[in-house]
Parts: structure tokens; sequence; C-alpha cells
């Protein structure tokens, strides 16, 4: 695949890690914290949780999930409890005062209010304050307590893998928003997961899709030490609560910016309203923008002695073979008979219109631009066999070995694969450009110098854990430690 001359923006930090460090003052605070302060804390916010969830339980009963019914004084008298215990719950959890700027809107002028960053489940904070329905996860539903709580701000739920529960959860949200302030406001975090705020990634279409007025809300931790961010790689859950109860006070603001009215353009391009509010929401927060998604998170944080070592030409393949709706058919059995068919091909090239017909896509620009991704000589041909490895390796980045093994059903001949075969297999499969095997071949003793089985490789690779760094060389990479997708090498 032909390198990206360029990193997506703001990847210079991976958004999906957090690893906070601690100096010795911080680590004696918290020591201290933990045996008088967070015992306390931790039992007052477990109460006010437990003394929360009979009301919501209450109010909950026999309501439709369709039909809003007029609110009488029982509810009104629920909705207000359990607004002053949510409130005095963050207190108790250091949450003292919340700095609240702009003001928020009606619905009736924007019915959905997008909110980022998405860094922890402290966001719930602006949405005890105001009640909002929100957009989140099927099994939030199932959580002992705390689901009870969710479900009585009518939220929208969404069963992330199946692709007709995304179809239903759009309509759901269009007749909501659409009901002039008959529904309550849609809360979204249109970043679709956690971060750690180090730049805003990109943002689903789904709060845009309705091409109505929607109002950003940003937030922010202006803490000293973070110790709230709960993202992909870095402390659990229970840890961010520990560490954060142990915090003398935990810091807030909540930004309300300007309604932002969609163009005639933007209702008819979602996306194109999407990047616009996020560029507004970007430069509020101060913050870069880092063209990542959600989808793009396991790529990032890939590991084992075959991670990936530049993540920019595997991340623009990705993003583009999603836009082609090859992400949903990404399954094991779908790539293993790709790999045969390509092992027919015998790596002969496919013009535009034969990589069409392997895919079984019509010819489009963003099908033109993947199969320009894999031509290596500019001739307009391409070996699919890459392709496929390319495709195996951004669906499972964090099981390369698998990826390896597909990769040698489909080039070796005789059990073995050639040397300079294997050089364009992890070409791809680290994101990196021309590969030099001399160190590895002369390493394996009594080895073919000119090919290799599977076998010989893996037994290789379970010897050596720095097996990358230590016998391959990349062009205009040393040997020692390669930086990965975060910027950071091994050792930094």
């Amino acid at each position: 695949m032909k390198s990206s001359t360029s990193r997506p923006s703001g990847v210079g930090r991976n958004p999906f890690v957090h690893e906070p460090e601690f100096t010795v003052a911080e680590t004696i605070q918290i020591g201290l914290m933990s045996v008088t302060v967070f015992p306390v804390r931790l039992l007052l916010v477990s109460f006010l949780m437990l003394l929360g969830w009979p009301f919501a339980f209450a109010a909950s009963l026999g309501r439709s999930d369709y039909v809003i019914e007029p609110q009488s004084w029982w509810m009104r008298f629920i909705d207000l409890s359990l607004r002053v215990i949510m409130r005095a719950m963050w207190f108790c959890g250091g949450f003292h005062w919340i700095k609240v700027k702009g003001k928020r809107a009606a619905a009736s002028e924007a019915p959905i209010l997008t909110v980022a960053p998405h860094s922890s489940y402290f966001d719930a904070i602006p949405i005890t304050m105001t009640m909002c329905s929100i957009l989140t996860k099927l099994e939030s539903r199932s959580i002992p307590v705390w689901g009870t709580l969710i479900s009585y701000i009518r939220p929208v739920f969404v069963f992330r893998s199946d692709q007709d529960s995304r179809r239903r959860t759009v309509e759901e949200i269009k007749r909501r928003a659409r009901s002039g302030g008959e529904w309550p406001q849609i809360m979204i975090f249109p970043e679709g997961t956690c971060t750690n705020r180090s730049g805003l990634i990109l943002f689903k279409a789904g709060a845009f899709i309705p091409g109505l007025p929607v109002q950003p809300v940003v937030l922010r931790y202006p803490n000293k030490l973070d110790t709230i961010t709960w993202t992909w790689q870095g402390p659990g859950a229970f840890k961010i609560l520990w560490l954060t109860l142990c915090q003398p006070h935990n810091a807030m603001e909540i930004e309300y910016l300007p309604i932002y009215s969609p163009s005639a353009e933007e209702k008819e391009s979602p996306a194109l309203f999407a990047t616009n509010v996020r560029k507004i929401m970007a430069k509020a927060l101060e913050l870069p923008l880092v063209d990542l998604s959600f989808d793009d998170r396991e790529i990032s944080l890939s590991r084992g002695p075959l991670r990936i070592r530049d993540c920019s030409s595997l991340l623009q393949f990705h993003q583009r073979v999603c836009r082609l709706g090859l992400r949903a058919g990404r399954t094991g059995d779908v790539l293993e008979e790709q790999a045969r068919r390509a092992r027919k091909l015998q790596g002969d090239g496919l013009s535009l219109e034969g990589f069409a017909q392997f895919l079984n896509l019509p010819v489009t620009d963003t099908l033109t631009q993947v199969h320009s991704l894999f031509d290596q000589h500019g001739d307009g041909q391409i070996d699919v066999r890459l392709h496929v490895v390319a495709l195996s390796t951004v669906h499972r980045p964090l099981r390369s070995m698998e990826t390896l093994k597909l990769a040698f059903t489909m080039y070796e001949e005789n059990g073995y694969v050639r040397r300079e075969d294997l050089a364009a297999i992890f070409e791809i499969m680290l994101g990196v450009r021309k590969v030099e095997l001399s160190a590895l071949f002369s390493s394996l003793d009594g080895s073919d110098a000119a090919k290799i089985t599977y076998d010989e490789l893996h037994h290789f690779i379970e010897q050596h854990p720095f097996f990358v760094q230590d016998y391959l060389d990349f062009e205009n990479h040393p040997r020692s430690r390669p930086k990965g997708c975060n910027g950071h090498s091994k050792d930094d």
C-alpha cells in the first residue's frame, strides 16, 4: 500500500489512551484521602444513587416509550426530587460547584444538544442537571440501579452491532426532534466514544440527520490532575472513581454555544453539517481536529510483536472501505473466502474494473481511491492479495498473527513464502514503506535465505518479543524501537 505522506490531523497524541502519572506529593495526597475522605464519599454517593432509584422506578412504571403523557404534579415532584438527589450526589463526589456559561436553548428552538468532548462517565452531570434524553447503548438499560435512572430520562437505545437497530435509532431521533418541542431535548455525544480530550475526533452523523438546529455544548474539566478521563487504554472504571473521589475538589465547566442552524446544503449533507459544528466546538475548546473515529480505535491501539508502526495509510484505507460498506461484512468467513479467490489469481494484476468485479461493487470515486492505494507501479494494476491483507489488518488489528497466517495461505508455494512477498506483507501489516529482511533471514539457522514457512516464522516471532524492532529494517527508519500510532516509542 502506498504510504500516506501526511498523518491524520492531531494524531500526535493518541486520543484513546490515558495514562495518568502522579508526583510524590500527589501520591501521598491520594493515599491520605483513600483512608479518610474516600470511604465517606463513596458511601454518600452510593446512598444517594440508591435513594434516586425508587423515584425513577415509580415514574417508569406503565409508561409508553413512544408517547409523551401530560406532566402531572406527581411527575413534576419526581423530576424535581431526582434533580436535587443527583446534584447532591455529584456534590458528595467532589463536584462542589459547576460553572455554566451561556444559556440553554428551549427544545422548540434546538431539539438536539451536541456535547463534546466525551471523555468520562462524569459527563452524565449535564444530563442529570437537565434531564435531557440521551443516545446510549442498549446494554446500559441492564446496569443495576443506574439503568433504571437512565430509563427515566427516556433514552434512545442503540445496539451498535445491529445495522437495523442503527436505522431504527436514526428514525427515532428524527421523530423526536421533529415533534416541535413535545419530547425532551436529546443530548447526544456525537464522537460516539470516550477520548482523552486532546482533540475532537470525527462526529457521527446521527444528531445531524434530522437537519434541524442544534445547540453545541462543550465540557471542560480544568483540574490540574486529570483523574476524570476514562477511555480505551488506561485506568478502569473503578480506579477512575477512586482517584476522582480522592481529589479535594473536581472542577467542571459546561458552556452552551449559540444555536447552529444548518444551511440548505448542510440539511442535504449530514456529514457536512457534523463537520462544521465540530469545527465550531473545537475552536471554542481550543483543541485540534483529530481525523479518527470510534471505528478506528483498535487500529490506533494495536499491540503485540506485529503491532502497527504507522497508522496513517491503514486509517486512510479503513475510512474508505467503510464508505464502501465493507466494514459490516468483514467477518472471518468473508476474509477467508476473499483470500481463496485472491490465491487463484496468483498475483495477476487487477484493473479498476477487475477490482470492482472482485468485490462485487460498482466503480465509484471511493473505490478508485482504494484501488490507487495498492497501485505500486502506477500502471493501473494491483495485486488484490495486498488488499485482503490490509482488510484483515484493519478488521482485527489486535490479532495480527491471524492476518499473517491468512497472508501465507495466499502467497505460499509448497508451504513456503518468498522473501520479497513476505516483505510486501509486512509493509501492509505494519503500515510502513519498504521493509528489508536481511537481519531476519540471517538469524534463521539452516533456513533458505529466499523463503520461509509460516511455522518457522511464527516460532521465531514467539521467541523474540521485539521481533519487528530487532529484525526488520524500514526505509528511512532506524531499527531501534520505531514509533507507533501514538507518536511514542515502546520505551518512551
